[in-house]
């Protein structure tokens, strides 16, 4: 069931990037624009009809405490991608807290249902590997929004691929289990959401433009770790981000300069 799901999605969007050579869109950042809008139209309708149903459902049927044991589980698995990803980008600090996290949640939290970290004020920082890709200089690539899975770019999707395959749940040799594993943590996710979402639609003119420009600073501060260059210097989302010093740059600290980006090529 999950292998022919995943045909679908990849069916869709191969079918969507066929026109991608002859779409352009007005913003610089968002060339894909027009096809971009009828993927966020598809998802729109697909939570419609049944992500958000479910979640709804998810949210009504299981008590709050439940709900945040589940959330703690998997946002424990997610620490276990950090530490990694946090050494990837030189951050010692980052992958340490990460790793005592992990450490004291899987143990004494019960596989990670209960967050005692968090309790103990050991911070998450949380690093994914199009964080870690970002920080070696490779470009973001333009914006673009994923079947089911919503904003992106070129960069975050490949980011995307590898910490699904890397995902703690993807070991689990079941494949019932996992699948049930996957199913969960998307349902979560959704319910954790589900008021954002509402309140998006309701007080945005435009929710599309809303969302992409959100999604796009909201990346550009995990990147620089909430200390991003001033976009006066750095208003080019095509172009590599420059490449951070390890745990630079930190609350309160100067921004490293930002070199110059190449032209762009009509």
């Amino acid at each position: 069931m999950m292998m022919r799901w995943r045909l679908v999605c990849s069916a869709v969007a191969l079918l969507l990037l066929q026109g991608c050579a002859s779409l352009r869109g007005p913003d610089p950042s968002d060339p894909l624009e027009p096809m971009n809008r009828k993927v966020t139209a598809f998802n729109d309708l697909a939570d419609d009809l049944v992500l958000r149903p479910v979640a709804v459902f998810y949210g009504e049927v299981l008590p709050t405490v439940v709900r945040k044991g589940i959330s703690n589980f998997f946002s424990n698995q997610s620490d276990v991608m950090s530490v990694f990803n946090s050494l990837a980008q030189l951050k010692l600090e980052a992958a340490s807290r990460n790793a005592m996290r992990v450490a004291i949640n899987t143990t004494a939290g019960l596989g990670g249902i209960i967050d005692w970290a968090t309790e103990l004020r050991i911070d998450k920082h949380k690093e994914d590997f199009g964080q870690t890709m970002a920080f070696w200089g490779v470009s973001s690539g333009p914006y673009m929004v994923l079947p089911f899975f919503g904003p992106s770019t070129v960069r975050d999707s490949v980011g995307l691929w590898v910490d699904t395959k890397t995902d703690v749940n993807q070991q689990v040799s079941d494949i019932g289990a996992r699948n049930t594993l996957t199913m969960l943590r998307l349902t979560d996710k959704r319910e954790r959401y589900l008021s954002l979402s509402d309140a998006v639609k309701q007080a945005s003119l435009d929710p599309y433009t809303f969302t992409r420009d959100a999604y796009l600073q909201k990346r550009l501060n995990d990147i620089y770790d909430g200390n991003p260059p001033m976009m006066d210097d750095f208003d080019d989302p095509d172009q590599p981000a420059p490449m951070v010093a390890p745990n630079q740059p930190t609350a309160g600290s100067a921004v490293p300069p930002v070199p110059e980006p190449p032209a762009v090529k009509p």
